[in-house]
């Protein structure tokens, strides 16, 4: 049985006993820490890299969804608070459940079997041998949080067209959004499934799905035109691993 490596964050001392209380029922449920606040939150998420937070939406200083933004790798997340106002907001950012305090019993059981479906589905779709989510590949339905400056998005990889090094940052392309971010190119190749995603040359990497036409280039190269427009060159050393990826 898969079990969940969780993490709960709330400013109220209470509140995290209560909900430990009510968890301690569910053995898919390991709580391995609690956090009484964002800052808190997110330094034991980056060292301890959970499965799951449970996390409140109200808390001083941060909120959970501004919590959600600092974060570089995002664990499955399952709101509870004592308001619904943030309900739509919460699916907005993908969160597997929006639990409203006092946390019903039989409401976070259906929550619990959410979260196992989910997991399974996401295994599925990743293809990936690796299990752990801070380290396995990135695939098409994996969503991502990207901050440029004061914006922030949270983009399905499937929508990404090609990532472009731009100096010492990468401009992430979908829809009409170039965000920037700083990273290296190689970091990136490192994380998305290789699969869907190919390093085209020093400068791009650029997502298959999006290829609509191939054309022979200069010095034994290519040239890939993507949905939308955008053209971009293969090497001749990365259009011989191209052209071995996706021949018969």
């Amino acid at each position: 049985m898969k079990e969940f490596r969780t993490i709960i964050i709330d400013d109220e001392r209470l509140a995290r006993e209560e909900l430990k209380s009510v968890l301690k029922d569910f053995v898919e449920i390991n709580i391995i820490d609690e956090a009484q606040n964002g800052d808190e939150g997110i330094e034991k998420i980056n060292r301890l890299k959970p499965d799951l937070i449970f996390v409140d939406v109200s808390m001083p200083g941060m909120t959970g969804f501004e919590m959600l933004k600092k974060l570089d790798e995002i664990p499955y997340v399952i709101f509870v608070t004592a308001y619904d106002e943030y309900a739509l907001k919460a699916f907005e950012v993908n969160a597997v459940d929006y639990l409203l305090k006092p946390v019903d019993i039989d409401r976070l059981t259906e929550t619990i079997e959410k979260l196992k479906q989910k997991e399974d589905s996401d295994f599925e779709s990743s293809q990936s041998v690796k299990t752990i989510r801070g380290d396995r590949m990135l695939s098409l339905n994996d969503r991502v949080f990207i901050k440029d400056g004061e914006k922030c998005y949270f983009v399905k990889l499937e929508d990404v067209r090609m990532l472009e090094s731009d100096g010492n940052y990468v401009k992430v392309f979908f829809g009409t959004n170039r965000p920037l971010i700083l990273r290296s190119l190689n970091s990136f190749e490192d994380r998305l499934d290789p699969a869907y995603f190919f390093r085209a040359n020093r400068k791009f990497i650029i997502n298959l799905e999006w290829v609509e036409h191939i054309e022979n280039w200069f010095n034994g190269g290519l040239q890939v035109e993507l949905k939308g427009g955008d053209k971009i060159e293969i090497s001749r050393r990365q259009a011989i691993r191209f052209k071995e990826m996706l021949s018969l």
